[in-house]
């Protein structure tokens, strides 16, 4: 719905454009009034004495047509001064009916079609209409023995009460349907202007999130390889005078690490870079589940004994799931690495009955289940996007677990 209360609704003011045409139009209306006049004076069969003169005439034609220059700028005063210049030219006997009718006509029309205010709009229409069967009620009456027999009398009867009323009527009508209708393209453009306003918004959304999201997979990728890149450069410097073969595979196991820590950054930053959620996919690293065993082996080589495992029958996982569990894995692990002095490292994939678990478990001094910092704070995002559940803490073992599990999905169970 548009935000814009169509009750108070105003219409605006006519453009410059459409001002300089209206008084083209006027001056053109004028002008062939006037020469109808002329016209219709040559054909009249009234008498000279029954009419005004001429230059009276022709300023009664001018005081009904000029004021259409003016007719939607100004419609209420248009519709007044026309209408009381029509019922004065009636009264002083002005020959010319047909196009000054029509200025009468046009000028209520433009009342319903552009006025402000529309309860006087309503309110002037019918004065103006009232007044006119006013006039017509009292030709009728006081000159009605001028009209002939009965049956001219209803003839004209008729005529002036039914045509007029239809005229009118029309007239009133064609205003307000012309208002409604620029009523109703305006809350349309209201509309089509939220729903724009409201896409730019998703969009603008859909991107945050999506930089938000390359955001914490930057911590868990940054941060997993330089705690395996600071576990090795320590084993290296221990190793380094009494085991140089050691060493040097600690040396390789660290250019490695930087070297793959450095290409996801320069991928993750590129997408951090791009104006678009589309963009930003395109260049988000394939990390899924099928790549545990490199986080594993990377644990293992930085000195950790490694014992990983996975239970059940494997079936396919959406991609968003399978980014989830490898960057829940790979947290784990580092905080592992990073925080508990570990000897051993289990990791466990068990496939169950509608349900995914990772299970990774360390012997190390474990700590407080608030612990971990953003990457507890990521586990459990992820985790929650999937509508799935997170447990972690000591274990009751020793050391410190992380469970997560994940429901699959309708269409993976079928």
């Amino acid at each position: 719905m548009p935000s814009v209360n169509l009750d108070d609704w105003v219409r605006p003011g006519p453009t410059a454009k459409q001002r300089r045409t209206d008084v083209w139009i006027g001056l053109a209306v004028a002008a062939v009034a006037v020469a109808n006049l002329f016209l219709s004076r040559n054909i009249s069969t009234v008498q000279a004495d029954q009419v005004a003169s001429l230059p009276e005439q022709i300023a009664w034609v001018l005081a009904i047509t000029l004021p259409l220059t003016l007719r939607r700028a100004y419609p209420d005063v248009v519709a007044v001064l026309i209408g009381a210049a029509f019922i004065g030219a009636q009264v002083r006997g002005s020959l010319e009916q047909q196009v000054t009718t029509g200025a009468l006509f046009a000028a209520i029309y433009a009342l319903g079609a552009w006025g402000r205010n529309r309860e006087r709009a309503r309110i002037l229409r019918l004065v103006i209409i009232g007044a006119m069967f006013a006039w017509i009620v009292f030709v009728f009456v006081f000159f009605a023995g001028q009209f002939g027999g009965h049956a001219d009398k209803a003839s004209l009867a008729f005529n002036w009460f039914v045509v007029n009323s239809a005229f009118f009527a029309f007239g009133y009508l064609m205003g307000d349907a012309a208002w409604q209708h620029v009523r109703r393209s305006h809350a349309l453009e209201e509309q089509a202007a939220e729903l724009r306003a409201t896409q730019e918004l998703a969009a603008e959304r859909a991107v945050l999130g999506e930089r938000v999201r390359i955001a914490r997979e930057l911590h868990d990728v940054v941060a997993h390889h330089v705690s395996v890149m600071g576990i090795q450069a320590s084993a290296c410097r221990r190793a380094l005078d009494k085991d140089p073969a050691r060493a040097r595979t600690a040396l390789t196991a660290i250019e490695e690490g930087a070297r793959t820590a450095v290409d996801e950054l320069r991928r993750m930053l590129g997408a951090l870079r791009a104006t678009s959620a589309a963009a930003t996919e395109a260049v988000v690293p394939n990390a899924g589940i099928e790549r545990l065993e490199e986080i594993t082996d990377r644990a293992r080589e930085a000195g950790l004994t490694v014992r990983y495992a996975v239970y059940g029958d494997p079936v396919p996982l959406p991609e968003s799931l399978s980014q989830a569990v490898y960057r829940i894995v790979q947290e784990a692990v580092t905080n592992t690495l990073k925080h508990a002095h570990a000897r051993v490292l289990d990791v466990r994939v068990r496939y169950l009955s509608g349900e995914l678990e990772l299970d990774v478990t360390d012997d190390g001094r474990g700590g407080s289940p608030s612990s971990g910092g953003m990457g507890l704070v990521g586990m459990r995002e992820r985790v929650a996007v999937h509508d799935g559940a997170l447990e972690n803490g000591p274990h009751p073992d020793g050391g410190y677990r992380v469970r997560a599990r994940f429901p699959y999905p309708a269409a993976v169970t079928l």
